[in-house]
């Protein structure tokens, strides 16, 4: 029976001993303690599974701030997110693989640099903290030798990815073409014609013309989208009454809020530090002589006089300064050394704000106001749940107004409706969105409200009967008419404008023009519309150029045309502008280049058994 037994027992552990291996291939920890440590590799590199885990999870959580709810394994991998970080994590063990390769290194000293100078691992006194850093690393998973050996690695990494893409500029043909472009002023002239120019008045359009307007312009006469819709809504204004407020519980509020009641007088004052006291009373020494101004002083250290501005302040809040700028009785006064918590400085005095002073009996009606709109808004959400229970338990919303403080009402509502409860945005989400298959919900209002409402009927977009926009169709088809007579009026005009030039047609005509000289592709003139500027750019000199819109036309007559002014400061900004993207981009284009072919040289193997494992954990 011995022996019996032992065979059994043999044979138990190699059934065991099976189980664990096979389960282990599917990325399962073993009762052995064994566990998926690395989804593939890339050459000698390998890429740890927590570090993809790590990885994904940041990138879901970004995902998720951006569109306000969390984010499922199941989304991202819909989304494609898990694929880009695998591809992301490829392209880092690519280079740290060739980074080995070719013994790129870094110290222990640049390591401890990196680390200090990374803002999550602060503590209270602004440097680093080793118990924080202990902290944050528990919770993401990792040892502080693994992060540190992965700071090393990336520290690495960044040296050669800025060694692939150093050196690499715009190609100067590339930036003379972009500089040309945008950069080159142009000049031209511009003449408004208007109706009162017109050899013949326009008339009011016929019955006819009105009607062919409005055959031909119907979507601009055509009603929204209309929905029919029943609501219940109770506001805090209808709750109101029902709060109670003590004299005690308002002077309590006014005690609160005492400073916004009773302030003392104050100052607007500016101050200027210096670095000693002889700096500050030379140059105060200079203003009472007339040599320079307070402003001045304040350009030359490259200031601006919002950077010394104070603003209102109180003698107390000067300090040691207090008394003596308060002493002052005319605006624009400047006073000093004194001293502040900089050093000493000079202060200027801008102007005097009396004291003021709101009493209780004052204040009494709008911290009233205020405290009954609160009261009622906690009023309100106290009855949340009794409410929701009666919708959930089939209730109508002509039941809810029967037996709550609900109020009943109805709207034909539109996109365009801004009136009454269509004025709340929550409202006006929910009506543009409900169907007629959704039972009342209850949803909150800005102001601490709640509604909840059902759609009755749907009615679709119809054009409005033409007697009832007969007025605007009237009006816009005569300036359809003004605007047709404009352009032929310019066209007439421009070949006239081009042979005389700009000074007799304007003599000619009794018009003046207006000139604009040095305008290029970066400038936006506010009069000329965008469709009408690119026509002025493109054109050669002495091009007329005929816009009509609005009831009026332009028509230009385009001038000489400039070179770029380097020493613009402008046009320097664009060119840093343009060396800048172009640069980042073509190094971005390099490194993209150079990573894949590290790829492909070293090759890729990936794990799709330790893949799944690590998803799992995000079920």
């Amino acid at each position: 029976m011995a022996k019996k037994s032992s065979a059994q027992n043999i044979v138990m552990w190699i059934l065991m001993i099976l189980l664990i291996a096979g389960l282990g291939g599917f990325g399962i920890d073993s009762f052995l303690g064994s566990r998926v440590t690395s989804i593939g590799q890339v050459g000698d590199r390998s890429i740890p599974a927590q570090t993809y885990a790590n990885a994904l999870q940041q990138e879901m959580n970004a995902y998720g701030q951006q569109i306000g709810e969390p984010v499922t394994l199941a989304r991202a991998q819909q989304l494609r997110i898990d694929e880009s970080v695998r591809s992301q994590l490829i392209v880092q063990a690519a280079l740290d693989n060739e980074a080995e390769r070719i013994g790129i290194s870094v110290g222990d000293a640049a390591v401890q640099e990196a680390l200090v100078g990374i803002d999550a691992f602060q503590g209270p006194t602004g440097g680093f903290d080793r118990e924080t850093y202990r902290f944050r690393l528990e919770n993401s998973g990792q040892t502080p030798a693994q992060f540190e050996e992965e700071l090393r690695r990336d520290t690495a990494r960044s040296l050669l990815q800025t060694a692939t893409a150093a050196g690499i500029e715009t190609p100067a043909n590339l930036r003379a073409a972009l500089m040309d472009y945008y950069a080159t002023p142009h000049s031209f002239d511009v003449f408004t014609l208007t109706e009162e120019m017109l050899p013949e008045p326009v008339a009011a359009p016929s019955d006819e013309a009105v009607q062919a307007y409005y055959d031909a312009n119907i979507e601009n006469f055509t009603a929204p989208e209309m929905r029919r819709i029943t609501y219940a809504w109770l506001t805090p204004e209808m709750v109101r009454d029902e709060v109670v407020l003590s004299d005690e519980a308002i002077r309590t509020l006014y005690d609160q809020r005492i400073d916004e009641y009773v302030q003392p007088e104050r100052r607007l004052v500016e101050r200027l530090v210096f670095g000693t006291e002889d700096e500050a009373q030379q140059a105060l020494a200079r203003i009472e002589a007339g040599e320079t101004s307070f402003d001045a002083l304040v350009e030359a250290r490259g200031l601006t006089l919002d950077d010394v501005d104070l603003g209102d302040v109180s003698e107390a809040q000067l300090g040691a300064a207090g008394e003596t700028v308060f002493a002052l009785d005319e605006a624009g006064a400047v006073v000093g050394p004194l001293p502040s918590s900089l050093g000493p400085a000079l202060y200027r005095m801008n102007a005097i704000l009396n004291a003021q002073e709101v009493s209780f009996e004052e204040a009494r009606d709008e911290l009233r106001d205020e405290l009954a709109a609160d009261g009622a808004r906690r009023l309100i959400a106290d009855r949340r749940e009794a409410l929701d229970d009666l919708l959930a338990g089939g209730a109508t919303l002509e039941d809810m107004a029967d037996e709550t403080e609900m109020q009943l009402g109805t709207i034909t509502w539109s996109a365009e409706s801004n009136e009454g409860i269509a004025a709340y945005t929550e409202f006006a989400d929910a009506a543009a969105a409900v169907s007629a298959d959704d039972f009342p919900e209850l949803g909150g209002l800005s102001d601490g409200g709640l509604f909840a409402l059902r759609l009755d009927e749907v009615i679709p977009p119809a054009p409005r009967p033409l007697d009832e926009v007969r007025e605007a169709v009237a009006a816009a088809a005569r300036e359809q008419a003004v605007e047709a007579a404009l352009m032929a009026l310019g066209q007439e005009w421009s070949a006239e404008l081009a042979s005389d030039g700009v000074e007799a047609f304007a003599e000619t005509h009794e018009i003046a023009a207006e000139s604009f000289e040095g305008v290029t592709r970066l400038d936006r003139v506010a009069q000329i519309p965008n469709e009408m500027m690119e026509s002025l750019m493109s054109a050669e000199p002495g091009t007329p150029i005929l816009n009509v819109a609005d009831g009026r036309a332009l028509l230009a007559l385009t001038g000489p045309v400039g070179d770029a002014d380097p020493e613009n400061p402008q046009t320097a900004q664009l060119m840093q502008s343009i060396d800048s993207q172009i640069g980042q981009a073509l190094a971005q284009d390099v490194y993209t280049y150079f990573a894949r072919a590290l790829q492909a040289e070293a090759g890729i193997s990936l794990d799709q058994n330790a893949i799944n494992a690590v998803h799992a954990n995000f079920r």
